[in-house]
């Protein structure tokens, strides 16, 4: 199914001028229109992203991290790295680290400059011409006016009902006079539009070193975290060059550490070594090599990454051709390896941007675990993220939590370059879901040709616990098939059912640019989400 330009959910979007995609129809039409007044694809994204951090607070906020890789008309790329960094004071701690409440505000958050920092790029590499405040108004706007609450919104609130009590800053924020909001409720966060509009008059930076960063800095102290003013002041987002290998033809970018993205590139990497054309698609075969090559990757994931800064991370090693054939050789066609390891949880927003000019954005925002922290800071709307409890708890590891070290990181938006031109955008929440989800995804737009909305309703697979499923086993969807279910089990995979379009396969997003046909893109039907073309 085709619309252009006015697409309905879960449909695939066309145009030759733009297109955008998001998983909340508000934020995707405010980055239609700023396509429609001209604006670029970063001036888009920088625009739906704030919307999300109004709309899906249970996914994003301004109290997290962020993550672009943007390329412009002239064939540059770069990615934004908008990580949180730990504290400089030392943090003693025994056994784990909380993953709620105050103990879990152990890392700054770094969206706020990473919208600024692409607003810089915007301006200096792709034409962009629209003004900061501009961007962020439809976001001042929902927070302000409201909005309706989302079935997704309702769905993550009834699914920590009986956590509320560690989590007290979703119940004063989302959950007026502690009852649970109904989808179509409207939700206004008139402290959240106070705190936007502070950002968007006096720039990004207010946010680290201005009125709103001051407000930030006591409120975490009020909270009890030991992240400080000079904590928020030093967290800057990283302009790197992209992470790429080779397949079938074209190349595949990711961020550098600490982030994943070295696992999504592995994977693929060990998967360019096989001949899909013999494969077919959906089939136990399928779901076997796919499966395979990311209990590869994680194992050395697991093994080696951290942040650099801190320890030296193989990465080039771990992407190299004879690594990738050796791991591809390890993988037995009719046995699985077995699998007893922990999975990472988190939940994010995926969200791309493709225009007429030539520039394209793949971007991921996430405040880790589904409402982050639980705690709000002070009376400024927004709810801190828990990513420091990505942190290592043993001392010698490359993840281990050191004064101002950058924590693992889940999130990896990708794309997937020929002729040194993009040709897809695509990323997905779902922290360990992600490179597995992307695999699938990747597999079924490049080696099977499909578009990108048939490659997204597609049957998913998920190794490891889930929220309601602690067993270490492959989850799959139900639709895969009964055969499919057999076939696997026989081979040694203890596969356990997820429901068909299930929301905890996770919610990509993904933007094909053919050069004759034009621009075309999809979000995850499981989401609420919708992509529109200009």
């Amino acid at each position: 199914m085709t619309t252009s330009p006015n697409t309905a959910p879960n449909a695939l979007a066309h145009s030759q001028e733009g297109v955008v995609t998001s998983p909340h129809t508000l934020a995707t039409r405010a980055g239609r229109e700023v396509l429609r007044q001209g604006g670029n694809a970063v001036e888009a994204a920088i625009t739906m992203g704030a919307c999300l951090s109004v709309t899906y607070p249970h996914f994003t906020g301004l109290g997290g991290d962020a993550f672009m890789i943007i390329a412009d008309a002239q064939g540059g790329v770069r990615t934004l790295s908008g990580i949180g960094q730990a504290p400089q004071a030392r943090i003693e701690h025994k056994g784990a680290l909380p993953d709620r409440g105050p103990g879990s505000l152990l890392t700054t958050a770094a969206t706020v400059d990473t919208w600024g920092q692409a607003h810089d790029i915007s301006r200096q590499h792709c034409g962009g011409r629209m003004n900061w405040q501009a961007l962020l108004d439809p976001a001042i706007g929902l927070a302000e006016e409201g909005f309706e609450v989302t079935p997704s919104q309702r769905f993550w609130l009834d699914f920590r009902r009986d956590e509320m009590a560690t989590m007290p800053g979703v119940q004063s924020l989302f959950m007026a006079e502690g009852k649970m909001p109904e989808p179509g409720d409207i939700l206004r966060q008139p402290a959240l539009a106070a705190s936007l509009r502070s950002v968007a008059a006096n720039g990004y930076r207010d946010f680290y070193e201005g009125e709103l960063g001051a407000k930030i800095a006591a409120g975490l102290a009020a909270a009890g975290s030991p992240l400080t003013s000079e904590d928020l002041a030093a967290t800057r987002a990283r302009v790197e060059s992209p992470l790429s290998i080779p397949y079938r033809g074209g190349e595949l970018l990711a961020h550098r550490p600490p982030t994943q993205g070295m696992t999504t590139l592995e994977i693929m990497g060990i998967l360019e070594r096989f001949d899909f054309a013999g494969i077919e698609e959906g089939s136990a075969d399928y779901y076997h090599l796919l499966v395979e090559a990311v209990k590869r990757a994680f194992l050395d994931r697991n093994a080696h990454l951290g942040d650099p800064d801190f320890a030296s991370i193989p990465f080039e090693e771990l992407l190299s051709p004879p690594h990738l054939d050796a791991q591809a050789a390890h993988i037995e066609a009719d046995n699985a390896l077995a699998w007893p390891h922990a999975y990472q949880h988190g939940d994010t927003v995926y969200l791309a941007a493709s225009d007429r000019f030539g520039n394209a954005v793949s971007m991921l925002q996430t405040i880790y675990y589904d409402w982050g922290s639980g705690v709000s800071v002070g009376d400024t709307g927004i709810l801190w993220h828990n990513r420091g409890a990505a942190f290592n708890t043993d001392p010698y590891h490359p993840n281990a939590l050191a004064p101002g070290k950058r924590p693992f990181h889940t999130l990896n938006p990708g794309m997937y370059r020929v002729d040194g031109k993009p040709r897809l955008l695509y990323g997905t929440q779902g922290a360990d879901g992600q490179p597995q989800t992307l695999a699938a995804v990747l597999t079924r737009l490049i080696d099977y040709g499909l578009d990108p909305l048939t490659a997204l309703k597609k049957p998913r697979f998920l190794l490891g616990r889930t929220f309601s499923d602690g067993r270490d086993t492959l989850k799959l969807e139900e639709d895969a098939g009964a055969a499919v279910f057999a076939e696997l089990s026989r081979r040694g995979h203890q596969v356990s059912p997820l429901p068909a379009q299930s929301a905890l396969a996770g919610h990509p997003g993904a933007v094909l640019i053919d050069p004759s046909k034009g621009l075309y893109a999809a979000h995850d039907p499981r989401s609420d989400g919708i992509a529109l073309g200009q």
